[in-house]
């Protein structure tokens, strides 16, 4: 429901659009990452990260591993929607915090592993004047346009590619 009284956050963006991102990693150190993500649409953004691993891995720990930041990445964006759709859904929010909880089986294949998601828990705290249906509302609101939460959510087919000396072959 729009309230005039208040602009539209989404004015000036279409009714659908693409969001996409790409990054480029470059392997430094023994096990560190340098990454370079560039939101491509549907305007322009970068940002500079890295990731190691620790000892298991031969690492330094001089930077968080990606799981870390995969973590890290869902608990921020369901906080990042529940703040952001507070506003425009007229929810009163005092305070905020979010506890994760995510767990992967881990089987190991000879010399190397393999992994398979087990769970993923997300409490959200929410405090507010407003009834606890409208906070619910929010939540429900904030799950949906959470984009690591949806994509989490369904089948995803991810394709890799390997460069060869004759052009890239599917791995």
């Amino acid at each position: 429901m729009n309230n005039p009284e208040k602009p539209n956050p989404n004015k000036g963006m279409p009714a659908k659009a693409v969001v996409e991102f790409h990054c480029s990693g470059h392997a430094t150190g023994k096990m560190r990452n340098e990454l370079a993500v560039t939101m491509v649409k549907p305007f322009e953004e970068h940002f500079e990260l890295a990731t190691d691993e620790g000892k298991f891995h031969g690492g330094d720990a001089s930077a968080p591993p990606p799981l870390a930041m995969f973590v890290g990445a869902l608990t921020g964006c369901i906080m990042t929607q529940v703040r952001a759709f507070a506003k425009r859904m007229d929810v009163s929010l005092k305070g905020l915090d979010v506890e994760a909880r995510v767990q992967w089986d881990w089987t190991a294949r000879d010399r190397i592993y393999e992994t398979a998601p087990r769970s993923f828990e997300i409490d959200v705290l929410i405090d507010s004047d407003d009834d606890r249906e409208k906070v619910r509302q929010l939540v429900a609101a904030a799950r949906k346009g959470c984009f690591i939460e949806q994509t989490l959510g369904q089948k995803n087919t991810i394709r890799h590619r390997i460069k060869t000396a004759s052009g890239w072959e599917t791995a």
